[in-house]
Formats: C-alpha cells, structure tokens, sequence
C-alpha cells in the first residue's frame, strides 16, 4: 500500500494468512473504487493497493519514493510462524530503521481431542511470538479464540454479528476489518504518524508485544450522538478483545491507539440539549469529535498514553466479505425497529491497538504450560531442528517479556 510516497510492503505468510489478506486486500480495493468516483475527504486513508506476487523483495523496495516499513502477515499455529520470525529477522537486518510490525494470525476455535495438534499449536506460537517480538517493532496476535494456551476458551462474541468461529472465511473477514481499522494512522494521506512512531509509542520499555481489540459495528443509533453512545457503553473495555489474552477487565493499559471510523461528522458531537439543564456528562461538552474521543480514553485510561484518530471513512464489507450483519441498515447503524432495505455495504468501526498488564498474565500462562512438557514425546518437533537448548532459551524469553507487563511499571501519562 501506498499514500503520499509513504509505502509499507506486506508479507503474507500461511494459509490462514491468505484467508486474511484476501479480505483485506478486497476491502481497500472498494475504497479505491469508491475513491475514484467521488469527491475524497483530505486527511482521510490513502486507498491505493497494489498486490504482487514475487521472489524479489528488493524489487519493490527501489520501486518505494518513502518506505515506511513492512508488515508481517503470518500464521502463528504453524510452521509458518518461523517462517514469519525469520523474514522479521532478515528484514532487520537488511532495512534496519524501518518499521516491522508482525500480525500472528490464529484461525478459530481447536478442540481439546487432538492434543498433538494443540501441542505442536502450543510450540509454534510461543516459539513465533518470542522470535518476532525479538527482531520486529511490534507485534501484535490476531485471533477469534480466548486463549493461546492448551485449554479452549470459546470464541469471543460480537453482539452485532452472527458468525461461525469455525469457517475461516468469517474469522478471517472480521480479523480483516480489524487490521484495516488500526493500521489506518501510518495509511493517513496527511499525518505525522508513520509506522515507526507508532511503533515505538507502545512498545518501550520492552512491551513489543500489544493487544487489538475492536467493536465491529460501533453500536451508533441514528438518533445518537457519539458522546450518547460512549456514555452508554459505561466503564467497561469498549472494544472485544481479538488477540486471544482472555478478559480485559481489571488490566492495565500502558499506552493505546485507538481509531474510530465510519461516523457522519453531524455524529460527532451532542447539539440536543437544553439551555439551563445539565450536560448529561463531560463529553458533551466537547465540540469536535476528536475532543469527545480524546476525553473519554482519558476518563477510562487515566494513565495510559492515547492516540486517537476519527475518521469519516467507514469500512467495506460489500462482497465477497461474508453477510455477518443480518439486524443492521446499509450503513452499518444499529436500527430502532427491524431493518428494511439493500443488503449493509459499510459499517463504522472502533479499534484499538494496547500495550496491556494483561500480557504480563498470557505470557506467564504460557511459559508455565511449555515448562510442563516432555519434549522426548515429541521428537518430531526437535527432528526440525529445535534443540533443547532452544526450549530452555525460549522459555527465558517468555519469562522475561511477562515481566515488561507488571502493572506497577507503566509510564503515567
């Protein structure tokens, strides 16, 4: 992809990573589409997409004006994650300077009767994640499951949405929608944020490894304003969570990114109110979007450091993306009564990407459950080329990631 001569190369590794891309790439060629017959909004994403296959990265770096960096598209479950960890490690070398941020893509939910398979899953995604977090700028898992571990959580539940945990078409297309979300600051026509800072607002002090979570569609009533809407999603975390860490309540955020899109700029602040009465709360005093944003990540996240970014493109889910949105109108709105009408072509989305306490927790789990296995039951794992040593190292690794999360070691903002 390419905005302003600020491009970011894509690697897409694994099969499930496929699946992904492929909405991905289908939801910003309908933004391209939509670009090119109507009048643009400056400041919004840059839509242009060019998708190639080749053996030759350095082809389409020299073809680059700026080259921002590069994402790592890779599955985690499987061998591919070290194929993943070794791209990120080459692209290190070779491009040192740029940005690598690595999406580990998990397809569904597994089931607890095929423990070799979850074992191997268990192996490769630890393996994946201290490997990538060692030679990217951030790296960030991407999954529809509730657990990293070898004990099945179910998938996580969108209220809006009906979809099958268990078809990679539909975990993939909502995945998709996610990475569209909250990769758009470095996608900006005009913004100072590129991929490095971005980078390197949420991962200091070692935290390479962050959160997404995301709330697709953000539940907005045509009657409602967005400062209505935030109040009315209370304290909780208002987005799922989509990187498998289990609940985020009780966790603490470091540092976040938060993008909303899709909602009519009339949408953006609260004008229905009477003179002489209360303000129903803070963020409807705002008067801009951004403010009203910006203020309620402040209020849930008081020493978190936040970056917000509000804008009016909404996200394309016209086919192939999967029909999810059976209860919404065209436009991605949650209807008062039963929706009438074409088929939801749009839809506003809120996304978040989060340095959080709760890694502190998965990574520990995670190290504990790997310390527990008998790796002589599984030779065919070191038959590829692990040595014991490795295991030992990786387990260090995981140990010592975990400890970059304790709560008590945050940046006040």
């Amino acid at each position: 992809m390419a905005g302003g001569a600020r491009e970011v190369l894509t690697l897409q590794l694994g099969h499930f990573a496929g699946f992904v891309g492929a909405h991905w790439w289908n939801q910003q060629d309908a933004a391209l589409r939509e670009a090119a017959d109507a009048k643009e909004t400056p400041g919004e994403l840059c839509p242009d997409v060019l998708y190639r296959a080749g053996r030759t990265l350095h082809f389409f770096v020299e073809e680059c004006d700026y080259l921002q960096g590069f994402q790592v598209l890779c599955d985690l479950h499987d061998g591919f994650s070290g194929v993943g960890a070794k791209a990120a490690e080459l692209l290190q070398d070779e491009y040192s300077g740029r940005g690598i941020i690595a999406w580990g893509l998990l397809p569904g939910p597994y089931a607890l009767g095929e423990p070799r398979r979850n074992i191997f899953r268990l192996l490769n995604t630890a393996f994946g994640l201290a490997r990538l977090s060692a030679h990217s700028s951030l790296v960030c898992p991407l999954s529809l499951g509730g657990s990293l571990g070898l004990r099945p959580e179910p998938p996580v539940r969108f209220p809006q949405l009906h979809y099958d945990a268990a078809l990679p078409f539909h975990c993939s297309a909502i995945l998709a929608t996610a990475l569209d979300t909250v990769t758009a600051p470095y996608r900006l026509h005009s913004s100072p944020v590129s991929m490095v800072h971005l980078a390197e607002m949420l991962n200091y002090s070692g935290k390479k490894v962050v959160t997404a979570g995301a709330t697709i569609p953000f539940p907005l009533v045509p009657s409602q304003s967005l400062p209505d809407t935030l109040v009315q999603l209370g304290g909780a975390t208002p987005w799922t969570p989509l990187s498998a860490c289990g609940d985020p309540s009780g966790t603490h955020c470091f540092a976040q990114s938060v993008v909303l899109r899709g909602l009519d700029r009339a949408c953006h602040t609260s004008s229905q109110h009477a003179p002489g009465r209360p303000l129903p709360s803070p963020l409807h005093a705002c008067s801009t979007g951004e403010e009203v944003l910006a203020l309620y990540l402040q209020q849930q996240q008081p020493r978190a450091r936040s970056s917000a970014h509000l804008l009016l493109a909404p996200c394309k889910v016209a086919p192939p993306y999967p029909r999810l949105f059976s209860r919404l109108r065209q436009q991605g709105l949650v209807p008062d009564a039963a929706p009438t009408g074409p088929a939801v072509d749009s839809i506003p989305v809120l996304g978040a990407l989060c340095s959080s306490s709760s890694w502190n927790r998965t990574l520990g789990d995670l190290a504990q459950e790997l310390s527990t296995l008998d790796l002589r039951r599984w030779a065919s794992f070191l038959d590829a080329g692990v040595e014991r040593d490795d295991f030992q190292e990786l387990l260090q690794e995981l140990h010592g990631l975990a400890q970059c999360y304790r709560a008590g070691d945050g940046l006040e903002a």
